[in-house]
């Protein structure tokens, strides 16, 4: 009886492999097949590129109204909300870009982001910071926000992560012919071991899955770290043009206490998610879109430092 089932495991194993080498091999021949009637290198390139802008125009053209919605935003008409659009106006003169709408929301903790580009921008607020910033503080934060549309940050950001899944697929597809064959003769050992349930660790998906899984996270750690790079930029932007380092940097140390409540500390419950991850972990500082709150906020006061001091060195007349 064991030999019967030694021998019918081997059959299927057997059988198994050569289904998925054949499998392997019709999928290398059809991938052929479509590089050998592939356009010139220019408009492979355009098509690629296409397909990039395409996808980012449909993840920012539709993206951007679900996700005001599932932050339960509404939109902040001028006539409600004066002063802040007086300083708005200002803030967008002086940076010679449109005023952005500006949308109160419901966020997990009190925060501020910024949507879309320097004509067409959107600015979403938590209801919590008219009441927890000043005047001074807000405007600072306002700036900040403004030095993204500026810079077509978010723009950017969505464009890099269209780019990032295209080349991510386009890799997956490249080695399928691969996955399917380690598929087969990780299938293949299993039955030949007598074990056919079991989901053997040489599974073909594993090793192509880890190659492309490599890849995507390389190219996520770039992204990241750009958008690191570019939070500090906006700090720097807001400074040049509010003239106030030690405003934002307040309104930063604000958000930084309100992301754990007076009941929260009392009781030892964990503090809300906030939009940045600010993971002390270093895989997670790694992988975190802005900078921890610390550094930045002691960027901003070794700037308002440097300011005083230039400001004393100056000769009175």
């Amino acid at each position: 009886m064991r030999l019967l089932f030694r021998t019918f495991a081997a059959v299927v194993g057997l059988s198994l492999l050569a289904f998925y080498a054949v499998l392997a091999v019709l999928t290398y021949r059809f991938l052929v097949l479509l590089w050998s009637v592939r356009p010139d290198p220019a408009t492979s390139v355009a098509l690629v590129g296409g397909v990039v802008l395409l996808t980012a125009w449909a993840n920012y053209r539709f993206g951007t109204s679900r996700l005001l919605a599932s932050v339960e935003a509404s939109r902040l008409l001028p006539e409600r909300a004066p002063g802040l659009y007086r300083r708005l106006d200002a803030l967008s003169e002086r940076m010679e870009i449109a005023t952005p709408t500006v949308y109160v929301a419901r966020l997990a903790a009190p925060n501020a982001f910024a949507l879309g580009g320097p004509r067409d921008g959107i600015v979403v607020v938590d209801r919590s910071l008219f009441r927890m910033l000043s005047g001074d503080e807000f405007e600072a934060l306002l700036a900040h926000e403004l030095a993204h549309l500026e810079g077509y940050d978010g723009l950017v950001q969505t464009f890099a992560f269209s780019a990032l899944r295209t080349v991510v697929s386009v890799l997956a597809v490249a080695l399928l012919p691969v996955a399917l064959f380690l598929e087969g003769v990780a299938r293949a050992t299993a039955w030949l071991r007598g074990t056919p349930t079991a989901t053997p660790l040489s599974n073909g998906g594993y090793g192509v899955g880890g190659v492309v899984t490599l890849v995507a996270v390389g190219l996520t750690l770039f992204v990241r770290a750009y958008s690191r790079r570019r939070e500090f930029a906006a700090d720097d932007r807001a400074v040049e043009v509010t003239g106030r380092p030690l405003s934002l940097a307040r309104a930063l140390e604000r958000l930084q206490q309100a992301t754990e409540s007076p009941l929260s500390r009392f009781f030892g419950l964990p503090a809300p998610p906030t939009p940045g991850p600010e993971d002390e972990t270093r895989l997670g500082r790694l992988l975190s879109t802005h900078p921890p709150l610390e550094a930045r906020i002691e960027r901003l006061v070794e700037s308002a430092e440097e300011r005083d001091a230039a400001a004393r060195s100056i000769p009175i007349r």
